[in-house]
C-alpha cells in the first residue's frame, strides 16, 4: 500500500514544483490565476545574500544534528545547493519557509549567497508546510511533533480531525502524540533526547500525579525496562501499598536487619516485600500484579511451571 501524501498545502506552497529532470504536473488554472508573467517572477529562482535569510519562528523543528549538519555542508560544497531555500519576503529580511537545515550547512561552510524561491505565505501556511516537510522526512522527534500539532490548534482554533487532514495522519495519532504534551517537562526532555520511548510515555501517562510519573520515568531509565515491564510498574504504582487491616497497630520500630533483608528482597524481585521475623519463625510476603508479572518472578526464584 502507497504512502499517503500529506496534505494539500505543501504543493499549494510551493507551487507544484517538481525535482530536476522530472515533468511538472499538469494543474488546472484557477479561476483568479496569476498572468504567465507573475507566475514566471514566483516561480523564478534567485540568489539572496545569507545573511539576509532569517529562521521562522513557527518552525516545528527545534533540535539539528551537528553530524548530520556537516554531512550535508559537504554534499554542498560537491554538489552546490539542488534544491532552493523556500522563504517568504518580511521586508528588511527573508524568512525561511521550508530548508532550514540547508541554511544551516550553507552557514557551516561560509556561503555567501544561496538560491531561493519567494513565496506568499501567511503564519497558518508556513507551519503547516514546515509541519508537513518534516514528518514526510521524519526530522521530527515526538515532541517537536506534538508542539506542531498543538500550535496549528491553538493558534488557528483548528480541531484536532482537521489538523490530522492537513498533515494526513490519522486524529488517533494526532490524539496520542497531544497527550503526551501532559507529561511533566522533565519526562518530555527524556522523550525528547530518546531517553524513553512513546511507548514507556504513553504507559506513565496512566499514572495520575507528577511524582508518581517522574519516579516510574527513573525507574524505567534506571534499569532499562521494556514497555512490557514498565507495564507491570506501572500497575504497581497505581495499586498503591496495601491497607492495613483496622485495629493493626504499627510498630514503633522495626529490626535494622528485617528492613535490610525486605530492601534486598524488593530489589532482586523488583516488587513489593514484605518479611515478618519474630524469634526464627515468620514469613515472606510478596506481591505480584498480573500473570505475567507472577511468572517474572518465579523465573527469578528458578521455578519452572510446566
Amino acid at each position: 500500500m502507497s504512502k499517503p501524501v500529506l496534505g494539500r498545502g505543501l504543493g499549494a506552497l510551493l507551487g507544484g514544483t517538481s525535482p530536476a529532470g522530472s515533468a511538472p504536473a499538469a494543474v488546472a488554472p484557477a479561476p483568479d490565476s496569476t498572468t504567465p508573467a507573475e507566475a514566471d517572477a514566483r516561480e523564478r529562482v534567485q540568489p539572496v545574500a545569507l545573511g539576509r535569510i532569517r529562521p521562522c519562528s513557527l518552525q516545528p523543528r527545534k533540535k539539528f544534528s551537528e553530524d548530520a549538519l556537516r554531512e550535508l555542508a559537504d554534499s554542498i560544497r560537491e554538489q552546490g545547493i539542488v534544491q532552493p531555500l523556500i522563504v517568504r519576503d518580511r521586508g528588511d529580511f527573508f524568512e525561511l519557509i521550508a530548508g532550514e537545515r540547508r541554511w544551516r550547512a550553507a552557514q557551516l561552510l561560509g556561503l555567501a549567497e544561496v538560491p531561493v524561491i519567494v513565496r506568499q505565505a501567511d503564519d497558518r501556511a508556513v507551519l503547516e508546510l514546515a509541519l508537513i516537510e518534516n514528518l514526510q522526512r521524519e526530522n521530527l522527534n515526538p515532541i517537536e511533533e506534538a508542539h506542531g500539532y498543538a500550535q496549528l490548534i491553538e493558534q488557528f482554533q483548528l480541531t484536532q480531525e482537521l489538523v490530522a487532514t492537513k498533515v494526513g495522519k490519522s486524529r488517533a495519532v494526532v490524539a496520542n502524540a497531544l497527550r503526551l504534551l501532559k507529561l511533566v517537562p522533565a519526562i518530555q526532555d527524556s522523550i525528547r533526547d530518546g531517553l524513553l520511548s512513546v511507548g514507556h510515555a504513553k504507559v506513565i501517562l496512566g499514572l495520575s500525579t507528577e511524582k508518581q510519573q517522574k519516579a516510574a520515568a527513573e525507574r524505567v531509565m534506571k534499569d532499562g525496562l521494556n514497555v512490557r515491564q514498565t507495564e507491570t510498574l506501572v500497575a504497581r504504582i497505581q495499586s498503591g501499598p496495601p491497607a492495613k487491616p483496622a485495629g493493626t497497630i504499627t510498630p514503633l520500630a522495626t529490626d535494622a536487619n528485617v528492613v535490610d533483608l525486605e530492601n534486598k528482597l524488593r530489589e532482586r524481585l523488583g516488587t513489593k516485600v514484605r518479611l515478618k521475623y519474630s524469634h526464627g519463625k515468620g514469613s515472606v510476603e510478596i506481591n505480584f500484579f498480573s500473570d505475567d508479572d507472577l511468572e517474572r518472578i518465579l523465573q527469578i526464584v528458578g521455578v519452572k511451571v510446566d
